[in-house]
C-alpha cells in the first residue's frame, strides 16, 4: 500500500503546468502526486525538483480552475507506474497510459516503474539479426538490426509521418523462427487531425492488432509530452523483457518533447544552453534511446526507430546533433527529392546504419548483400559528383561515363529509392542488379569477377 501523504493551503505560486508549495513534507524526486482543486478533481503529477524549502510539482494535465488555497497535494510516496500485461496489445493509450480506445480495462498482470534505467552495457548483448521495413533505401543500403537505435531525420512538411506508419505496419524479422514481433508506436504532441490519422492508419492497415499506441496532443500539457515515451518504453520492455518478444518502438515527433523539455525547463528557471535547450539534454535523451537494445539471457530485444523534425532542416540543430550522438546512425529524408516527387524522399548519401554489418550478409539476409549496397553507394556518389560536374560544363561537356553516372543517379533515385508499395529484400536487390547493369563493368571495382559473372553479364539476380 501507498505511503499516502496529503497537503493542504501549501501552494505558493502557480506558473503555467508547475506548482510551488512549501516543503513541510518529506518527499522524493520523480515521486507521483495527486492534485486535488475545489471542484475535487483529482489530476496526476509529479515531484519535479526540491530544494530547501520548496516542492515543485508538474502536474500532467490542465490546472485551470486551481487555486493557490483550496489546491490538496496527495504524496503517494512511490514513483509513477505504468500497470500492463498481455492484453496491452491492440490497445490505445493517452501519453500518460490512459486507455483512450472503446476497450475494457488492462488487466494489471505488472506495475513497473515508468522511469526505467538505461541498459547496463555489461548486460547487453550484440546486436543481431536483420529488421525488413519494406522501405529498399533501409533494407539494402542503411539496414536496421534488431536491438538497434536508428533515427530518421526529416524536416517540417516531409513525409515522415506516413513513412512512421508504413514502418508500423510492415517491419518484421526476416527470421521467422526468431519469435513474435510486436510494435510500441508513439505520437508525441501531434496535431488532433495527425493523432486521428495515426488511429485510423493502426486500425485499417491491421498492424493495431499487434501494436501498442500511444497518442499525445499538441493540446495536452507539456509536462505529458515528456512522460509520453517513458510511458510508452515502459510497455515496450514489459513486452521484451517479460513477454519475450522482439520489440519495435517508431517515435514520431521527439523534437516535439525536446521542445517541451525546452519549456518546463524554463519555467523551472534553469540557466538555458544552446538554442534554449537545456544543458542536461543529452542526457535527458539517453535515458530514452539507452533503454533499447538486447540482452544477454533474455529472448526478446528493443529496438527504436526515433523520428525527429529538424528546424529549418538544420541538421547541426541540437536535437538532430545530440541524437547522433546517442544512436547508431541516421536516415535522413531530404526536401529536393520530395519536390521531385520521390516517396520515400530518403537521401542515401548523408544517410548510415553503424550496425548494419553485423545484421547482414551470409547467415542474416544474403551473402552478396555487403558487397551489393557498397557498390550501389560508390557508384550513386559518383553520379552526385557527376550531376555538379554537369551543371557546370553540361552534358555534352561530360565523357561517356560520367553520362552513364548521371543517367544511374536519375534511376536510382528513380527506381530504387522511389517505391509506390512496399518490397521485399529480394525485390529490393533485384532493383540494384538491374541498375548497376547500365554501368560499365570496369567501374564496378566494389563486386567480385564471380558476382560480375554472375549478376551482371548473365542477367541473374536472384
Amino acid at each position: 500500500m501507498w505511503a499516502e501523504v496529503e497537503v493542504s493551503g501549501a501552494v505558493t505560486r502557480l506558473e503555467g503546468p508547475l506548482l510551488f508549495l512549501e516543503r513541510t513534507v518529506n518527499a522524493g524526486l520523480n515521486e507521483a502526486v495527486e492534485v486535488v482543486g475545489a471542484d475535487d478533481r483529482v489530476r496526476l503529477g509529479r515531484v519535479a525538483a526540491l530544494d530547501e524549502h520548496v516542492i515543485t510539482i508538474e502536474v500532467l494535465e490542465s490546472t485551470t480552475g486551481l487555486g493557490l488555497a483550496e489546491t490538496r497535494i496527495r504524496f503517494r510516496g512511490e514513483p509513477l507506474h505504468f500497470s500492463v500485461g498481455p492484453d496491452i496489445l491492440g490497445r490505445m493509450f493517452d501519453g500518460v497510459g490512459r486507455v483512450i480506445d472503446d476497450g475494457p480495462p488492462v488487466s494489471a498482470a505488472h506495475s513497473l516503474r515508468i522511469d526505467g534505467l538505461a541498459i547496463n552495457p555489461a548486460a547487453r548483448a550484440m546486436p543481431r539479426d536483420f529488421i525488413e521495413t519494406g522501405i529498399s533505401t533501409i533494407d539494402l543500403m542503411n539496414s536496421l538490426v534488431r536491438g538497434q537505435k536508428l533515427p530518421i531525420f526529416s524536416g517540417a512538411g516531409l513525409p515522415h509521418d506516413r513513412l512512421a506508419i508504413q514502418i508500423a505496419h510492415q517491419a518484421h524479422i526476416l527470421d521467422t523462427a526468431a519469435g513474435e514481433f510486436a510494435i510500441v508506436f508513439v505520437a508525441i504532441g501531434v496535431p488532433f487531425d495527425t493523432a486521428e490519422y495515426f488511429r485510423s492508419a493502426m486500425e485499417n492497415s491491421g498492424a493495431l492488432e499487434h501494436s501498442v499506441v500511444f497518442l499525445n496532443l499538441a493540446s495536452d500539457s507539456s509536462t505529458q509530452r515528456l512522460l509520453c515515451p517513458r510511458y510508452a518504453l515502459t510497455a515496450a520492455e514489459y513486452l521484451a523483457f517479460v513477454a519475450g518478444k522482439h520489440v519495435l518502438v517508431v517515435m514520431t515527433d521527439m523534437t516535439n518533447y525536446c521542445e517541451a523539455l525546452r519549456e518546463v525547463s524554463a519555467s523551472h528557471g534553469e540557466i538555458p544552453s544552446r538554442k534554449g535547450f537545456p544543458g542536461y539534454l543529452y542526457t535527458d535523451l539517453a535515458t530514452l534511446y539507452e533503454r533499447a537494445g538486447c540482452l544477454r539471457g533474455e529472448s526478446g530485444s528493443l529496438t527504436q526507430i526515433p523520428i525527429l523534425t529538424m528546424p529549418s532542416d538544420d541538421i547541426t540543430h541540437p536535437v538532430p546533433d545530440l541524437t547522433g550522438y546517442i544512436t547508431e546512425g541516421q536516415i535522413v529524408l531530404d526536401r529536393e527529392l520530395d519536390r521531385a516527387g520521390i516517396y520515400p524522399p530518403v537521401k542515401v548519401l548523408p544517410s548510415l546504419s553503424r550496425l548494419m554489418k553485423d545484421g547482414i550478409g551470409e547467415g542474416y539476409t544474403h551473402a552478396v548483400h555487403p558487397d551489393l549496397s557498397n557498390q550501389l553507394y560508390a557508384a550513386y556518389a559518383s553520379a552526385v559528383h557527376v550531376r555538379i560536374l554537369a551543371s557546370v560544363v553540361g552534358r555534352d561537356g561530360l565523357s561517356a561515363i560520367d553520362q552513364d553516372f548521371l543517367d544511374f543517379g536519375s534511376r536510382f533515385e528513380k527506381e530504387l529509392v522511389n517505391q509506390s508499395n512496399d518490397r521485399n529484400l529480394e525485390e529490393s536487390m533485384a532493383v540494384g542488379w538491374s541498375l548497376l547493369r547500365s554501368l560499365p563493368v570496369s567501374e564496378l571495382n566494389r563486386l567480385s569477377d564471380w558476382q560480375i559473372e554472375q549478376y551482371i553479364r548473365s542477367g541473374d539476380s536472384s
